[in-house]
């Protein structure tokens, strides 16, 4: 299997893992950079999320231009391409509607790190305007709230993960979501106890491992049986 089949097979599982944890619906998308070069590998705006095949991913450049002529990406490809152009250090993005962290976002309260999975998040930055990220200077004000960091909230729309890797990607989002769940679910207990920044340093140094992180990627890869 060469590198382009191998990274197409691993956006495929990713999405279908995502939809399958109710993270990514009819709507979302993950995307791999080719090393060295301003193109991406993404699935279609076409593509069915929950049915999703190698077929479904396609090459465009960051302008989102299809190369060889394949299907067109999604209309928020800005969200990625503009992500890359500024962030050497990322390797994959993936961008989500998941229900309990979108909640936060929709009513101005902060995802806090509530779980231990949450130290590896980072800090959560805000994107403040409620609108689908479908130009370029979207895509740019975008990149320009996450920074140097892993996760920005969309208002009232979804989250936007930024990792090395689609393994990593993938990880963050699912830690993100459970972490909002847990929080909203435990707020009818009493108030949650956050990690102090004390815990976060040594929690985070102790789950941040490519071993850990694969074996959430199985876990949930042994629900998708054969694809």
């Amino acid at each position: 299997m060469d590198n382009y089949t191998q990274q197409k097979r691993m956006l495929v599982d990713a999405i279908l893992m995502l939809e399958r944890a109710g993270i990514i619906d009819f709507n979302g998308h993950a995307s791999w950079r080719v090393p060295g070069e301003n193109r991406m590998l993404i699935n279609s705006g076409a593509s069915v999320r929950s049915a999703l095949t190698i077929d479904d991913i396609v090459m465009t450049d960051f302008d989102g231009k299809p190369v060889d002529g394949g299907a067109v990406p999604p209309m928020e490809f800005h969200i990625h391409s503009e992500i890359y152009r500024r962030r050497a250090d990322v390797g994959s993005v993936i961008h989500a509607h998941p229900l309990w962290s979108t909640l936060f976002s929709m009513t101005g309260n902060s995802v806090e790190p509530v779980i231990m999975q949450a130290a590896v998040i980072g800090e959560i930055m805000q994107f403040g305007e409620i609108a689908s990220i479908n130009t370029k200077k979207l895509g740019e004000a975008l990149a320009t709230t996450l920074g140097a960091h892993r996760i920005a909230m969309l208002k009232s729309h979804g989250s936007v993960i930024a990792a090395a890797s689609i393994v990593e990607a993938f990880v963050l989002a699912v830690y993100l979501e459970e972490n909002a769940q847990r929080q909203y679910l435990a707020k009818s207990l009493g108030e949650p106890t956050v990690l102090t920044p004390e815990q976060i340093a040594t929690i985070a140094g102790n789950l941040w491992k490519p071993n850990l992180l694969q074996k959430v990627w199985d876990y949930h890869a042994g629900k998708l049986g054969p694809v």
